[in-house]
């Protein structure tokens, strides 16, 4: 009897991998369709690759409409609101990782991440707003989507945003 548990344990730990879903199936299972991803508006590129790393540009927030949400979080917008507009980055930064690389099953980790919030000067809960994207990248991608982070206030963001996010992604070769 102890043996036939042991091997059942032991058997779920090295299949446990395996049946992970990927993070292209775990999109289909939570219904997300990730929204397409749009012209830069200035000069300069979505994604630059280096080696094994993807460099991914700031990127804005926007609504179902495909409407820039802007304001300041804790002045114009709760925490709340600022949460699902790090969500919706997270959702095009995943788009634009897509775009890249074909698959997002060659994802090997979120690296590093950089949140920044416009808001006033006596606002405090900026990481409370990035972790709509934290939170994101972890559902999608498992313990590959956990990563080092900084969240940062700013006195104001381009066009008004109401958050920006850039991001590193290490990739299988």
């Amino acid at each position: 009897m102890k043996n036939n548990l042991l091997f059942w344990i032991f058997t779920l730990i090295c299949c446990y991998p395996a049946l992970a879903q990927s993070p292209e199936e775990k999109l289909k299972t939570l219904n997300i369709e990730l929204p397409k991803v749009k012209e830069p508006i200035a000069n300069y590129v979505h994604c630059v690759r280096s080696g094994n790393l993807l460099f991914l540009s700031g990127k804005g927030p926007y609504d179902k409409n495909g409407n820039t949400i802007t304001g300041k979080v804790g002045k114009d917008l709760t925490v709340e609101e600022g949460q699902q507009a790090a969500r919706s980055i997270a959702l095009m930064q995943i788009a634009v990782i897509k775009n890249e690389l074909g698959s997002l099953n060659r994802v090997k980790r979120i690296v590093k991440v950089l949140g920044m919030v416009n808001c006033e000067d006596t606002f405090t809960d900026h990481p409370k707003v990035i972790n709509g994207f934290s939170d994101c990248m972890v559902e999608i991608f498992g313990d590959k989507g956990k990563h080092a982070r900084s969240a940062v206030g700013m006195n104001s963001l381009p066009n008004n945003m109401a958050v920006e996010i850039e991001l590193i992604v290490e990739i299988e070769p």
